[in-house]
């Protein structure tokens, strides 16, 4: 029999700092940062507003008041080194929007939205102003999806320091050029046998790269400083993206665990590298459910692990794990894989859940941190459904696709609740985007 004398959500109602839009918004969870070097923020949803532009006020305090001196997200390496050279003012884009033109496929508006345009345009300024000891910020990728973009980096950096080598590279990589683009294509060829698979070349191109790393890292003074790591990042992202494609047409998780262990593998690797003059501090963007510990959740009785997971294990003491979650509102989202996005309605949370949970206490908004002492798992623990919409949704097996259950209060060390949320501005506005579902003024009280 319980010896609390409150409900759980009571229990709950009593602990949340309320968000009213304050300069006092974000200090509990501040506070709860403290000295942690990882702190990894997440989204319910590719396609909310809200989380888009809350974890961008969040960074920026990490930023400015505790010294955070990286951004690495969801997103693959290519595409976010482009942003990085914009907001240290190395490369050619003379706008952030320019800079974004990187992300071309799908889902485009995940990054090309308006939300990451005004951090990119304030991280910018912010590093051409800066004067602290903490140095400019950089802003990196840790996904692998570019295997063809990769190449081409990894090609073009060989070009400039060893042409020979460069060669050699074209002629391993060549091993794809028959599926083009179509690189599922290549993964049920090389699982069917149909075609050999391209394993060995891509292994053999990181391990000459690493190997000649040092020389080359003194031939050309001009060259940007972090361009020997780079081209070996793109080389490693080309080897797991080969090992992803073949595995994700194979049943089971294990695509996705390889891809979350590439996350995790590239973080460590960009913190020890970042970390050479001074030590790092580095702020993660990705969805919930990669950044919430899976060990807490449903999924990880089937053998899935996640990048949260993997970082609590390395650095149990030194990272700070934040989720969002939203009832109601609208959702930038696709239908179907390659499909155009849409303004999506997003379904009152199911009854069962902790969305509904939280929409229950009344407040329209606001932190819930978990604290260390752990002083709501009585309220909390028990599993319950928890929401999770990505590049598509699929309202109408609302429950089957995007709810699983999780402890909520043990996957994240504090979570933000906004109760109605609004969808994220894609840069290019489509038809299908414009003509989809708007609240009703007032929605969902009718006040």
């Amino acid at each position: 029999m319980s010896t609390h004398t409150l409900s759980p959500l009571d229990a709950i109602g009593a602990a949340i700092h309320p968000l009213d839009g304050s300069a006092a918004d974000f200090d509990p969870l501040l506070e709860r940062v403290g000295d942690a070097r990882f702190v990894l923020i997440g989204e319910a949803s590719h396609g909310t507003h809200e989380f888009y532009r809350i974890r961008g006020e969040i960074t920026k305090r990490l930023i400015r008041e505790k010294g955070f001196t990286a951004v690495a997200v969801e997103a693959d390496w290519p595409d976010a080194y482009r942003i990085n050279r914009y907001v240290r003012g190395r490369g050619d884009d003379a706008t952030a929007e320019e800079a974004l033109r990187g992300f071309r496929r799908f889902p485009q508006w995940m990054w090309r939205n308006a939300d990451v345009l005004d951090f990119v345009g304030w991280l910018r300024e912010h590093n051409a102003n800066v004067t602290g000891p903490h140095g400019s910020v950089g802003f990196y990728g840790l996904d692998l999806y570019s295997l063809h973009a990769s190449i081409d980096a990894v090609l073009t950096y060989l070009r400039t320091v060893d042409p020979e080598a460069a060669a050699r590279a074209r002629a391993r990589y060549a091993c794809f050029d028959h599926f083009g683009t179509d690189l599922h294509g290549y993964g049920q060829a090389a699982n069917l046998g149909l075609t050999p698979s391209c394993q060995r070349e891509v292994m053999a191109q990181l391990l000459e790269l690493q190997r000649h790393a040092a020389d080359y890292a003194r031939r050309d003074g001009r060259l940007d400083p972090d361009a020997v790591f780079i081209a070996e990042q793109n080389a490693r992202v080309v080897r797991d993206a080969e090992a992803y494609y073949r595995a994700a047409v194979l049943s089971g998780v294990g695509s996705w665990n390889l891809r979350d262990r590439h996350m995790a593998d590239t973080l460590a690797r960009l913190e020890a590298h970042l970390s050479l003059t001074a030590p790092a501090k580095i702020v993660v963007w990705a969805h919930n459910s990669h950044l919430g510990d899976a060990t807490f959740t449903e999924l990880s009785a089937r053998g899935e692990l996640n990048l949260g997971q993997l970082v609590r294990e390395q650095h149990a003491t030194d990272s700070v794990l934040v989720g969002f979650t939203t009832f109601t509102g609208t959702v930038t989202a696709a239908s179907d894989w390659d499909a155009p996005a849409e303004r999506k309605r997003v379904r009152p949370a199911l009854e069962r859940s902790f969305e509904h949970l939280f929409h229950s206490i009344g407040a329209r908004n606001f932190l819930l941190p978990f604290g260390h002492a752990h002083d709501l798992a009585w309220a909390l623990d028990e599993p319950r459904l928890e929401r999770a919409i990505g590049v598509i949704y699929r309202p109408d097996t609302e429950r089957q696709s995007h709810y699983f259950s999780a402890s909520m209060s043990r996957q994240f060390d504090a979570v933000l609740h906004y109760d109605v949320t609004r969808a994220v501005e894609p840069i290019e506005r489509s038809a299908t985007w414009d003509r989809g579902d708007e609240l009703p003024e007032g929605y969902p009280s009718g006040l």
